[in-house]
């Protein structure tokens, strides 16, 4: 009981000493040591302290404590963020008879990037007794034994190390024996048998000892095995091996049943005591993989080896003849390391997704070993040349994956980087660690449109909220990078104007028209439509849309001369001498719509007398189609209908009165039918001559006025000319200017020159002498639909 008490303490008080922090002096390296067995959770150091560190620094930077491998030996605290044990320590375990027992770790912090080496070297402590590997050790001696003569043991092993491994052996007191301890080669003891006096078997055939293995620990622990000596009846001479010693170098990759050495012994003596058998004395505290034969000597694998587990071994070897007589050599193992074992990559810290466009981002941090030893554990480190990435070596086995400038998303939005580790052994091994990163998106792309600019096509005469067309923009960011609102960009002059045109969904660009459009008041229009993705900062781009107004047959033609008034047909005078081909008259008619729609096209459709007038289709022109006679009626009707192209196509008729005559003067210049003085009749004819020289002369020069006077009113900013008089006269009041909307490219205007007498009389078609001329119905001129454009601000 007080021992136990005594080891108690003792363990409590070595626990406190060797915990404290070891420094060396101009190393890198921090040491560290603790007892194996002790608790988990037991405090080992202060790393804030020892890294020379602010309070808090080490988890505001993520530390961490690396080992090789998988386990965890030493943890940090989470609250106060110290050193402590994460498990009970087996320096035997870990270690082996490997001494002194060190575990080599790191410590990474980020933020930057550092690391700090530092040991945690396992104290042993007395915790395993010396075992033998059997309770009972038989020994046959011959009785004529001299006495000096050394018999070999087997002997004990013990776990610990050092000064707690075994430090000697004893035997129960006898008066024929002691013991001695020797040292093997490889550091351990063992004891031999010495003979003080000699035996006879007459007087003791057989005697019992205790030996005893004590170790070196405090208070030591032992053990004991009981040793059986039979005497035996003469048998001079023992077992003598060639060699005190045999070595021998061993691939670890030589199959199980290989051959290893030929031991040999030879005894002098004849008959049974001169045979020899052979055995292999081995450590059981290795499962030594090797049996010999016991009639040759041959010394076989029985189990394969491995170099990072046991570098060599030491095996005693023993002859025993036919008499009991034995004779003992050693055998030492070399195992030789070949390349058999993988570089391994140990994965510390990984940094995903990443941003793009921010270069030199530390991405991964890991750690390569190799369990192999010389060339066989140098390795190379290597990763694709073709990804934008690169690796820096750290420090000792320690890599950082860094960007090697900055990353696209829009390019690559995720890379497989592999790993590649290759060891400088024959054959080579090769490791390959694959790691997956994925690039993050940053708002670096505006909305690009489809197309450079729109243009959209909508008849006249829409319905209101009409879907007119769809402005599409794409954004190659992500999320609400990539979310798009649409907008019209109006300017502020003419915001109010376009905003009761058309409108724009936020959402999906969809165009629509916001009131039925007048082709004949505004033909196309122009704006521009913004697309804003919802990023930070908010990135936009704009387009432009132009709107085109199509046309409708939507306007019947109207009729500009011959003009109609329904209290006053219009009225045309023929001369009954007019040859076939004769022209009546030109009918003049405009329709406001465009394109086919305004294409017009001419027909009789009834007349007095069929067959003596035609109408051309295409030019309106009233024809004779043959001689007039006395027989035909002096006054005739036609029905003419002026149609247009449009689908379905509109059309107006109108009435024309034709009346024959011989000459133009005959109805409205009734002369009695007397005698005429030669002279007197060429007065008249100069006096008529020089009325219609006056009659044109005024006419012109009314023209002229007028011609002023318009552009007067055009100079005043007013939108029609409904200002501006008209001199009456012969002429239709109601003609309108139908420039780039008719069949004729500007209105007509025609006078009838009536010559009297027999000569030749003629229905003359003069010259236009007006431009423009505007009508009562409200009909607009280009220039209101010019003004209204430039409200809006289009061209």
């Amino acid at each position: 009981m007080s021992h136990t008490k005594m080891w108690c303490k003792t363990r409590q008080v070595m626990v406190l000493i060797t915990s404290m922090l070891l420094w060396e002096v101009g190393s890198e390296s921090i040491q560290y040591a603790m007892l194996e067995e002790t608790e988990s959770g037991t405090f080992v150091a202060n790393l804030t302290k020892d890294l020379g560190l602010r309070v808090g620094e080490l988890a505001a930077r993520d530390a961490r404590v690396v080992f090789k491998g998988n386990r965890q030996y030493l943890q940090l605290d989470p609250q106060a963020q110290d050193l402590v044990l994460n498990e009970n320590l087996d320096r035997e375990e870990l270690c082996g008879s490997t001494e002194p027992c060190v575990l080599s770790f790191r410590v990474l912090l980020k933020n930057p990037l550092q690391f700090y080496q530092a040991e945690l070297r396992v104290i042993d402590i007395n915790d395993h007794a010396p075992e033998f590997p059997a309770r009972e050790m038989l020994l046959k001696i011959s009785e004529i034994a001299p006495p000096g003569k050394i018999f070999p043991l087997k002997m004990a092993q013990d776990l610990d190390t050092g000064s707690h491994s075994i430090q000697s052996y004893t035997v129960s007191d006898n008066p024929h024996f002691h013991v001695l301890t020797r040292n093997r080669s490889d550091g351990k003891k063992f004891p031999e048998l010495v003979l003080d006096k000699a035996l006879d078997r007459e007087k003791q055939d057989q005697l019992r000892l205790k030996l005893t293995a004590v170790d070196g620990g405090s208070p030591p622990r032992s053990g004991t095995t009981e040793i059986q000596i039979l005497v035996l009846d003469i048998n001079d001479n023992a077992p003598e091996f060639a060699q005190e010693l045999y070595e021998v170098q061993v691939p670890e990759n030589n199959p199980i049943g290989s051959l290893l050495i030929t031991v040999s012994a030879r005894d002098l003596d004849i008959g049974s005591f001169g045979e020899v058998s052979y055995g292999l004395s081995q450590d059981d505290d290795v499962n030594e993989p090797f049996e010999i034969n016991t009639k040759t000597g041959e010394i076989r694998l029985k189990s394969t080896l491995d170099f990072e587990a046991f570098q060599s071994y030491h095996v005693d070897v023993e002859a025993l003849d036919g008499g009991g007589l034995t004779g003992k050599c050693s055998l030492v193992v070399q195992v030789l390391d070949v390349n058999d074992n993988a570089p391994e990559v140990i994965l510390s810290s990984l940094n995903s997704p990443i941003p793009e466009n921010l270069p030199g981002i530390i991405v991964a941090v890991f750690s390569v070993s190799d369990a192999d030893s010389g060339n066989n554990q140098q390795v190379m480190c290597s990763i694709d040349d073709n990804l934008p990435f690169l690796l820096r070596p750290s420090m000792e086995n320690f890599y950082t994956l860094e960007t090697d400038g900055a990353l696209d998303r829009e390019s690559r939005t995720e890379y497989n980087i592999t790993i590649t580790v290759t060891d400088m052994g024959t054959p080579r091994l090769t490791t390959q660690h694959t790691i997956t990163v994925q690039v993050s998106d940053v708002n670096d792309n505006a909305p690009a449109f489809t197309q450079t600019s729109y243009t959209l096509f909508v008849h006249e005469n829409n319905s209101p909220a009409l879907h007119i067309g769809t402005i599409s923009a794409t954004d190659s960011d992500s999320g609400s990078n990539a979310h798009i609102t649409y907008s019209l960009l109006l300017p502020q002059d003419k915001q109010l104007t376009l905003t009761s045109l058309v409108s724009i969904n936020a959402d999906n660009g969809q165009l629509f028209a916001l009131r039925a459009l007048d082709y004949e008041a505004l033909q196309a229009f122009e704006f521009r439509v913004d697309a804003t993705d919802q990023g930070s900062p908010a990135l936009s781009s704009q387009v432009l849309v132009r709107v085109v107004v199509l046309d409708d047959n939507d306007n019947a033609p109207f009729v500009l001369y011959p003009m109609q008034n329904a209290s006053a047909p219009c009225t045309e005078l023929l001369p009954r001498a007019a040859e076939p081909g004769y022209l009546v008259t030109k009918v003049v008619a405009v329709d406001r719509d465009s394109g086919q729609n305004a294409w017009l096209s001419f027909q009789l459709l009834k007349a007095t007398e069929p067959g003596l007038f035609s109408v051309w289709a295409h030019n309106g022109e009233v024809r004779t189609t043959r001689l007039l006679s006395e027989r035909d009626v002096p006054k005739h009707r036609l029905l003419l209908l002026v149609k247009d192209n449009g689908e379905p196509p509109r059309s107006a008729s109108f009435t024309l009165h034709v009346l024959l005559v011989n000459g133009f003067s005959q109805p409205y210049l009734p002369l009695p039918e007397v005698a005429r003085d030669p002279a007197q009749e060429e007065d008249v004819l100069t006096l008529y001559l020089v009325i219609a020289l006056a009659s044109v002369s005024s006419l012109f020069l009314v023209s002229v006025l007028l011609f002023v006077g318009v552009r007067l009113c055009r100079k005043a900013g007013e939108t029609s000319l409904g200002g501006c008089s008209v001199p009456e006269g012969h002429f239709p009041g109601h003609l309108v200017d139908v420039s780039g909307t008719g069949t004729l490219s500007q209105s007509y205007q025609y006078e009838v020159c009536l010559t009297g007498g027999t000569g030749t009389n003629e229905f003359k078609f003069l010259k236009p002498v007006l431009p423009n001329f505007l009508n009562e119905g409200g009909y607009r001129n280009t220039e209101e639909n010019s003004n209204f454009r430039d409200s809006l601000g289009f061209s």
